[in-house]
């Protein structure tokens, strides 16, 4: 589990009717090796030229909106996210999909990659909205992302929770005005004797 000792504990899940949910690290676990993405990303960037000293896979995302080659790296990464997704591993908590009025995933991920986790772990049913990267024009820990899975469940910040497991989705759900929960809090709450 995470260390998340300098964070208050989030709010229980049953308070909420609306849910949204990371992807990765949630509700499933992608079968993605990052390093090999980022050699990947980084030989398209090699073939224009240009150099790539210093970044992580984020700073060459970045870098790519500065060269006009976000379009060729965006292809590599999620090449790699929906093979991943393919052979995904469903986590524990993916269980509880299903049981809000409301429910969507808000993922760093590609959207493709999370409808085919969705779909190979029989959860799309009850996703009724999903907000990858490649979605909206900003991603997490920017606010936009999230509120637009909201908006797209018709649903009210106010009433929704966003349950994630990195400080990059507590800091999109404070940025957003959103309640959230770190996934592995709800696991260990779930698992709790009276």
């Amino acid at each position: 589990m995470t260390d998340h000792s300098s964070a208050e504990p989030g709010p229980s899940l049953a308070e909420f009717d609306v849910a949204v949910w990371d992807l990765d690290g949630t509700l499933v676990d992608l079968s993605v090796d990052w390093g090999v993405v980022t050699d990947d990303v980084t030989g398209v960037f090699d073939r224009a030229g240009v150099d790539t000293a210093g970044r992580n896979l984020w700073g060459l995302l970045e870098l790519a909106d500065e060269t006009d080659l976000r379009g060729d790296v965006e292809a590599v990464i999620a090449g790699h996210e929906r093979e991943g997704a393919r052979r995904s591993e469903r986590l524990p908590h993916a269980d509880t999909v299903g049981t809000f009025d409301a429910e969507g995933v808000c993922s760093l991920n590609c959207e493709d990659a999370c409808r085919t986790a969705l779909d190979v772990h029989d959860l799309d049913s009850h996703v009724d909205a999903v907000v990858g990267r490649d979605s909206v024009a900003t991603q997490k820990p920017h606010p936009d992302p999230l509120l637009e899975t909201i908006r797209r469940l018709g649903a009210d910040p106010d009433d929704a929770v966003f349950v994630g497991d990195s400080v990059r989705d507590e800091e999109a759900a404070r940025r957003a005005g959103v309640a959230f929960s770190y996934v592995d809090e709800q696991l260990a709450d779930s698992t709790r004797s009276d």
